[in-house]
């Protein structure tokens, strides 16, 4: 059996999660390819993971911006040669790996967990409250992976790098028009591995920035919201954490004023430690945290940043 890996990165740096995809792979036995649709620094990145055996690179502009038509032209055109294909269940992969899928005539699996066999699946449904076995009679089998579920292979490969892509028909529907990207000198929320998040609670942007910034910044964490939070305009959406908006499993998450509604455990409730800061005793937060500190968080939050000072 041999699978493709489809590489997530932001033009400049592979991500964690292609690793951990990686990862995924591996156990369904069998070789691991991967590709690469971007510049040739991520190739030779992507060639250096262990469990690697092949990196497929696709240097052309045309897929420099991984649109969901010419990519899914890519990977069709390859797919002859795969058993499976994987990508990281993030904004490309969901954009992207559904047209595969169809243009396949095959069920994608979404958002796996774990894998069981080389057709034999775990995914969490009821936003994460169960976990379902999922087998696939599928001859090919086009899956999403939740990255935060698997660790980042061990040891360095030196897998050679082939070129691809030339002469593939590209479909000219959409065209890339610009793109507008956040950019902050705090870790990246899915890859961090200290995250604080603040809910509904915090009441407003200029508390958000008095309150949870400082701390962020004094402890190296990377700042998460709830859904509440993000819809009352407190952050943007790219910090929202929970079943709509990133899947984080840090190794601290601090989660403040945040009640913990089931859609955002979804996205958090994998983390090593939870400490929760509510002010209400029967937040259902506090039945994932591993810490809780029942108090009003405009008194804990100054006291805690005068600590971490001290």
């Amino acid at each position: 059996m041999t699978a493709l890996v489809i590489a997530e990165h932001d033009g400049e740096h592979l991500s964690d999660a292609t690793a951990k995809t990686v990862t995924a792979a591996t156990k369904l036995g069998g070789d691991v390819h991967v590709l690469v649709a971007g510049p040739d620094a991520i190739a030779q990145a992507a060639s250096k993971l262990g469990g690697v055996t092949k990196v497929l690179h696709a240097g052309d502009d045309a897929y420099a911006k991984q649109l969901a038509e010419p990519m899914a032209a890519l990977i069709v055109g390859l797919a002859g040669d795969y058993d499976a294909i994987l990508a990281p269940a993030g904004t490309d992969g969901k954009n992207f790996l559904p047209r595969v899928a169809a243009l396949l005539d095959v069920m994608q699996i979404s958002a796996i967990t774990g894998v069981e066999g080389p057709d034999t699946f775990l995914r969490p449904i009821y936003a994460g409250n169960a976990v379902a076995t999922v087998k696939s009679s599928d001859a090919k089998k086009v899956i999403t992976v939740q990255a935060t579920a698997f660790e980042a292979p061990s040891g360095e490969g030196s897998a050679p790098v082939e070129p691809v892509g030339e002469g593939v028909e590209l479909p000219s529907v959409s065209d890339f028009v610009a793109e507008e990207l956040t950019h902050s000198d705090r870790p990246e929320l899915q890859g961090a591995k200290i995250v604080i998040s603040g809910g509904r609670a915090l009441g407003s942007t200029e508390n958000f920035e008095e309150y949870i910034f400082p701390i962020a910044d004094k402890i190296g964490a990377a700042v998460g919201a709830s859904r509440a939070a993000v819809d009352a305009g407190y952050v943007p959406n790219d910090y929202q954490v929970g079943q709509t908006g990133k899947v984080v499993a840090p190794d601290l998450y601090i989660a403040v004023g945040i009640s913990g509604a089931i859609q955002h455990l979804a996205g958090m409730k994998d983390s090593k430690v939870i400490v929760a800061i509510n002010k209400d005793e029967e937040a259902p937060i506090f039945s994932v945290a591993d810490y809780g500190l029942v108090a009003d968080l405009f008194e804990a939050l100054p006291k805690l940043k005068d600590a971490l000072g001290a």
